[in-house]
């Protein structure tokens, strides 16, 4: 909508922009406008309760980043589980780097945590890296507390790719698990479930991480690859 990028445009910083490329090297620089994230959730407040909301939403592919920024925002605002499942499995496709990723997090997924665990099972087994990528954050994000189970470890641990992207996001997810349930997510390292490069990154991690016990941080180096 062309008076969505013009709003986007009239907020713009390009030196903001040129920060923000470095951070996201798998996106065009000419495709970043540098409008900053308080300014993009506001629009999105704005934007979700307006009449062309829909219409936005049916825009894909966005050509620009904030575009995608916001469109992630606004999903995130919908209350409606069917309707932001709906919105959100149209718009993960098209999600092309990491920031608008893991910044797309949808308010209503903490009241319908059973229903949502079958679509992230599918995330997972997708083709398409940030849509794993995301599964991999909602499983982080509201199953590592009361709600854990131990087959999700599987779930991530079983994950093969050459993504560097997926790889990050397995080793954050890893080590948060420790952090959350050492017990569990311990003995994932101790058998050498993950590929190499995602084992020792989980290990710097959690080692980096201040709710990881000093004995705990020793223990893990012994156990790098």
């Amino acid at each position: 909508m062309d008076d969505i990028v013009e709003l986007l445009r009239e907020n713009q910083d390009e030196p903001y922009a040129d920060f923000q490329s470095r951070l996201i090297p798998t996106i065009a620089r000419e495709t970043i406008l540098g409008v900053r994230t308080p300014a993009l959730r506001s629009m999105a407040k704005k934007l979700y309760k307006d009449e062309r909301c829909g219409e936005f939403l049916r825009e894909l592919p966005h050509a620009y980043f904030e575009e995608n920024q916001l469109h992630g925002f606004v999903v995130s605002e919908i209350r409606e589980f069917d309707r932001c499942i709906g919105e959100l499995e149209r718009f993960l496709p098209y999600i092309n780097n990491w920031a608008t990723c893991d910044q797309t997090s949808p308010k209503v997924f903490r009241k319908h945590k059973k229903e949502l665990l079958p679509y992230i099972r599918n995330w997972l087994d997708s083709d398409h890296v940030y849509t794993v990528r995301f599964g991999i954050g909602m499983l982080m994000q509201h199953y590592l507390d009361e709600d854990f189970q131990p087959d999700y470890l599987d779930w991530v641990t079983g994950i093969r790719s050459e993504e560097y992207y997926i790889h990050m996001e397995i080793a954050w997810y890893m080590a948060t698990a420790l952090a959350k349930q050492w017990e569990a997510a311990i003995s994932c390292l101790e058998e050498n479930r993950m590929e190499k490069w995602v084992h020792n990154r989980t290990i710097q991690k959690a080692r980096e991480s201040y709710r990881i016990t000093q004995e705990q941080k020793e223990y893990l180096k012994a156990l790098k690859r």
